[in-house]
């Protein structure tokens, strides 16, 4: 993320307490929802989850690098 507003509202937000950040994102959705149609709405929903399934994995196997995930990254689902 190069945006430096952006980075800012995040460093800010991560230093709120867990359950702070997932009402701060459950109050975000319905805005997004609303603003894409329902198969936008359900490869956003899916982009997170992979986005969540790859840091877990990245964590568990530490030092492995990307080329040895199982689970595919953005990257490689967009083809860049």
């Amino acid at each position: 993320m190069n945006h430096p507003r952006l980075r800012k509202l995040v460093t800010a937000i991560n230093e709120l307490t867990l359950a702070e950040r997932i009402t701060l994102v459950k109050g975000l959705v319905p805005a997004i929802a609303d603003d894409l149609s329902d198969t936008e709405y359900e490869r956003f929903v899916d982009a997170i989850r992979l986005k969540g399934a790859r840091f877990h994995e990245a964590q568990a196997h530490p030092g492995e690098g990307r080329a040895e995930r199982k689970i595919p990254g953005e990257r490689d689902i967009e083809g860049r």
